[in-house]
């Protein structure tokens, strides 16, 4: 089985974009992929393609990853739209590795692509409820934001977790949002702010919760043999790893821990054949506050109730142990929704190659979780800086 390697990785920037259209985005994520590789790429060698969106506002469901692939000059390549809400290009990533992996292709393009911002508040809001359990939360009545609130609720009930730990989340995303060029919301707010914001759904208020964002990214995925034809400094995906779960809230035995990210991190670490003490930062899926909480803990970064204490002591900082979110995150830097999970494989790419805008220092290998719905689907990868590792 060959390895499989980023060679290249590029994004729009992310935001309010009246005047793009989806294929408009992608070419910019597309053209920024292609001169982020070292030694250049021919386009025409790109073999296939996987392209995740949800389709927000109802725009272009049907075959839109042949439309965009199609609009970049990719003729004729086998192209295949994966949808797995929030998680959807964390997926197209997952298909594009194992593709190389298989044998099947040499160089294979994995990204994604969202509109979301062109549509009312209350049909945003419809749409972005279809990744919820349908008939027993969002026909009920329930929100998405509603969903979240409900386990920053429980979260605080059995571990004592307050309103200013879930606004520290908003206060270090926008910090590091604030350094990147391509966010959406690049501006640094308070602790003050973040505490004393408007409500949403109590008690998650205006500054946890992530925008609905416009924008597009994009990776290229090489097997050994072309990765090394195309640059000396390839990034190994070291370890992959997905899982499906339990839609609904009220089927899950606890409120407080996403299953489906334990096994995909469980998966992630033992084909890496490394654990979370290993990675030197991580990009986590925050579209709440509370959903960064919950990922330190899923992802073995501390354990169950401590992720409020280990944000208190500034571990997951830029210049702590384990910086987490030096893009800004969803928070900060958007959530588009197919977009977001080779969004941030962009920022892994960046530090491991030293050109981040919140650089970490010297790191070797990192991960990227990317969540779907309240939890429904996850995807897990481990990078690696092949050089570091083999030498």
């Amino acid at each position: 089985m060959s390895e499989a390697y980023i060679v290249g990785a590029g994004q729009s920037p992310f935001g309010s974009f009246p005047e793009e259209t989806y294929r408009s985005l992608f070419d910019t994520a597309f053209d920024r992929t292609l001169s982020s590789v070292d030694g250049g790429v021919d386009a025409e060698d790109i073999e296939e393609a996987f392209l995740g969106t949800l389709g927000v506002g109802g725009r272009q469901i049907g075959l839109s990853g042949p439309a965009v692939t199609e609009h970049v000059g990719l003729h004729g390549i086998p192209t295949t739209r994966v949808e797995n809400a929030c998680a959807s290009s964390g997926y197209a990533l997952r298909n594009a590795v194992a593709t190389v992996r298989a044998g099947m292709a040499d160089l294979v393009l994995a990204g994604g692509y969202e509109v979301m911002t062109d549509t009312s508040s209350d049909n945003t809001k419809w749409w972005l409820g279809v990744s919820g359990e349908t008939e027993w939360e969002r026909l009920s009545g329930t929100t998405f934001a509603g969903v979240y609130a409900q386990m920053a609720s429980a979260h605080m009930d059995e571990h004592g977790t307050t309103v200013e730990d879930l606004s520290r989340v908003a206060v270090k995303n926008h910090a590091n949002g604030a350094k990147n060029p391509d966010a959406h919301l690049g501006f640094e707010c308070s602790l003050e702010d973040a505490v004393n914001a408007p409500e949403v759904a109590d008690p998650l208020n205006l500054y946890h919760c992530c925008p609905t964002t416009d924008g597009a990214s994009a990776v290229l995925v090489a097997s050994e043999e072309a990765a090394f034809d195309l640059t000396d400094d390839p990034i190994r995906v070291a370890g992959v790893g997905a899982a499906s779960g339990r839609v609904g809230l009220f089927q899950r035995p606890s409120l407080t821990s996403i299953p489906a990210t334990r096994t995909a991190a469980e998966r992630a670490y033992e084909m890496a054949g490394v654990g979370p003490d290993d990675l030197d930062f991580a990009e986590v899926h925050d579209c709440f506050a509370i959903a960064e909480l919950l990922a330190y803990e899923d992802l073995g970064f501390c354990e169950p109730g401590e992720a409020g204490q280990l944000l208190r002591e500034g571990r997951t900082d830029p210049d702590g142990e384990l910086p987490v979110n030096t893009s800004g995150g969803l928070k900060s830097k958007g959530h588009p929704i197919g977009a977001t999970g080779t969004g941030q494989v962009v920022e892994a790419f960046k530090q491991l190659r030293g050109k981040a805008s919140v650089q970490t220092n010297d790191p070797v290998r990192g991960l990227t979780h990317n969540v779907g719905g309240s939890g429904g689907g996850v995807t897990v990868h481990v990078f690696e800086r092949s050089s570091e590792v083999e030498s």
